[in-house]
């Protein structure tokens, strides 16, 4: 119950976005602003602090980046496997390994801090950092195979959006800065704290914004396949991976916390861009996005069982 109740904001701010866009704010642009305020300013201050500033030279941060990878082309190895076995098209296959490899960072780096506080989130940041470049890469070189363009050209198109990603530059330039010594910037890791801590509170709120529950539309069995690779494989491969390779408490519950997220939105937008199936992908984001709610502490609660009374 304690668990339920210390996660219970992040997804009463995610309702209260879906509330106020169906009926208190429904401008469609004022979404759309507060989204690229989030992703082009909020969320990269909030990952350049953390990570300017952190202990990269821990050796426990190997052993969190391979658990993360396991588990995520265990469910990619197994979205792509579940899509050839309905014998479906390649737009449909592309929707199904997205969504069981994409994770939707920002309720992630909320739920570690409502639980953990100050270190849970330092940690979230860090195993973001080195999963959402993979993340990005793997899922872009699968669609070049699915869905090659003619002179390939979205998929160039999505390479430079890859390279330009406000995300991606924030944590090189995270590391660079840590790299070059140079600690706590006054004034800029000052202002820069102060717009990461307004992040997570609005990115919820844009979360919720973006739900479509009305008009649902898609194959039934696709969606099923990305709910069981994301919000169940995923999480029980990693938790076997953090048993195995010496995680310690902590790290290992937020690799957990991490593993059993959501779908992200930028899979509507890649898919739309590269020739997937928009419409259903759309339909798995808010379909896991509402499962996640009840699969979410079901999860936490067992890796508080099996790391945190270690």
């Amino acid at each position: 119950m304690q668990i339920v109740l210390s996660i219970a904001p992040v997804f009463v701010l995610i309702c209260l976005g879906y509330a106020l866009r169906r009926g208190g704010i429904p401008s469609t642009e004022f979404w759309n602003l507060n989204d690229r305020l989030v992703y082009f300013l909020l969320m990269p201050s909030l990952f350049f602090v953390r990570i300017s500033t952190a202990d990269l030279s821990d050796a426990s941060l190997l052993p969190l980046a391979g658990t993360l990878y396991i588990g995520l082309f265990a469910a990619l190895v197994f979205g792509i496997i579940a899509a050839r076995s309905i014998r479906t098209t390649a737009p449909v296959t592309t929707t199904v390994f997205q969504g069981t490899g994409r994770f939707n960072t920002f309720i992630g780096l909320a739920v570690a801090e409502a639980l953990y506080g100050a270190p849970g989130l330092q940690i979230s940041v860090l195993a973001a950092a080195v999963l959402v470049p993979v993340v990005n890469t793997s899922i872009i070189s699968l669609f070049a195979i699915y869905l090659p363009q003619p002179g390939r050209r979205p998929v160039v198109t999505a390479i430079l959006g890859l390279a330009t990603n406000p995300l991606i530059l924030s944590i090189l330039a995270g590391i660079a800065a840590n790299l070059a010594g140079w600690g706590e910037v006054p004034v800029l890791h000052n202002t820069l704290e102060i717009l990461g801590v307004a992040a997570l509170p609005i990115m919820l709120l844009c979360v919720g914004a973006n739900l479509k529950l009305r008009g649902l539309t898609g194959e039934a069995l696709p969606i099923l396949l990305t709910v069981i690779g994301k919000l169940l494989l995923f999480p029980a491969v990693v938790i076997v991976a953090a048993l195995l390779l010496g995680l310690s408490p902590l790290q290992a519950q937020v690799a957990l916390i991490l593993s059993a997220l959501p779908t992200g939105a930028a899979a509507y937008t890649l898919a739309r861009q590269l020739g997937g199936d928009a419409p259903l992908m759309a339909a798995v984001i808010t379909v896991q996005t509402v499962i996640s709610f009840l699969t979410m502490p079901l999860w936490i609660a067992l890796g508080e069982r099996l790391f945190l009374s270690l």
